[in-house]
């Protein structure tokens, strides 16, 4: 009788004690602060929740690109995904703002968005029409361009075979600058360099090292064209079977992965440059002046990608 009124009590503990197995997937490196703050993350929301939930890390695409990883919160295939603000910002358009060319001043103005009503604000547009969950904003860095030619000038890049990630607002970038678009997977690129598919690539300084780009590269331009951010976004079937106080725990413990894995990169960022030239890679300097008004010019363009209010781009633009 005893061991009859053990299990009856057992089984009624049972879907507030027994573990949840989760999924984070994500496509960046072993190496890479995000999964390193992500498995940080996965850690302490199990040592929070006294073991309810078990988050298995999956970097690299190994659960698909990024298209993929964002079809699989929708499909309920993954639980939690880090995803460039473009590739959300193709299912709710505003979400994309920043991460247009030359729409961010610095990291400060990129601090003062991530921490702004505005971001909440948008934010809460994609998560009504999706029912997932937008946690943190990551900074990923400034994106450079690479190729094996100088270039300092907007007109340089016209006519070049730009690999950008399959987004609208990278294809604002390469309109910008009379470049030809390429849309080509993350995972594929460095192979798409190699055999000069594409004459180059931008991406943070940080990636183009931990994805070795520079091996297939010969020449780095300071471009810092677009302020990249990932989102951390919690799928809307998980969301909805977290308790209140386990909501409270993955937002507060996400938010500090994004906070430590952004300060990361920021720090990593300031050194890559020189890393990069005593590989023997030539940095330049570009006319960043040239490259901003070029973008401007594109910024509330709905043909170019622009998917964001007049009010909204304003509000961005008064933020300090």
């Amino acid at each position: 009788m005893g061991a009859t009124i053990a299990l009856a009590v057992a089984g009624f503990a049972g879907p507030s004690s027994a573990q949840t197995k989760l999924k984070w997937a994500h496509v960046y490196e072993t190496s890479e602060p995000y999964h390193t703050q992500a498995l940080w993350a996965a850690e302490e929301i199990k040592k929070r929740t006294a073991g309810r939930y078990e988050i298995g890390v999956f970097p690299a695409s190994q659960l698909g690109n990024e298209n993929q990883i964002n079809e699989g919160l929708g499909l309920g295939t993954v639980d939690i995904i880090y995803t460039g603000t473009s590739f959300a910002g193709s299912i709710h358009k505003p979400l994309a703002i920043s991460g247009a060319p030359f729409m961010m001043r610095d990291f400060n103005h990129w601090k003062a968005y991530r921490d702004s009503k505005l971001f909440r604000d948008i934010a809460k547009g994609y998560e009504d029409r999706t029912k997932h969950k937008i946690v943190a904003l990551t900074y990923y860095g400034e994106r450079m361009v690479t190729a094996n030619k100088a270039i300092t000038k907007p007109e340089d890049m016209k006519g070049m075979k730009l690999r950008v990630p399959p987004a609208p607002l990278y294809l604002m970038f390469a309109k910008s600058v009379g470049a030809n678009a390429t849309p080509i997977a993350f995972a594929e690129v460095y192979l798409a360099l190699q055999q000069k598919t594409v004459d180059g690539q931008e991406n943070p300084l940080p990636t183009i090292m931990a994805k070795k780009f520079y091996e297939v590269q010969t020449h780095v331009m300071l471009t810092g064209h677009i302020i990249e951010s990932l989102l951390s976004i919690v799928g809307a079937t998980t969301w909805a079977k977290l308790s209140d106080a386990d909501k409270k725990v993955f937002e507060e413990v996400l938010a500090q992965a994004a906070a430590k894995a952004s300060d990361e990169i920021r720090a990593s960022e300031q050194k890559t440059a020189d890393q990069l030239r005593q590989l023997g890679k030539t940095v330049v300097q570009v006319d960043r002046e040239a490259f901003r008004k070029a973008a401007m010019a594109l910024h509330n363009d709905a043909s170019a990608g622009a998917g964001w209010s007049k009010a909204e781009y304003d509000a961005l633009q008064a933020l300090k």
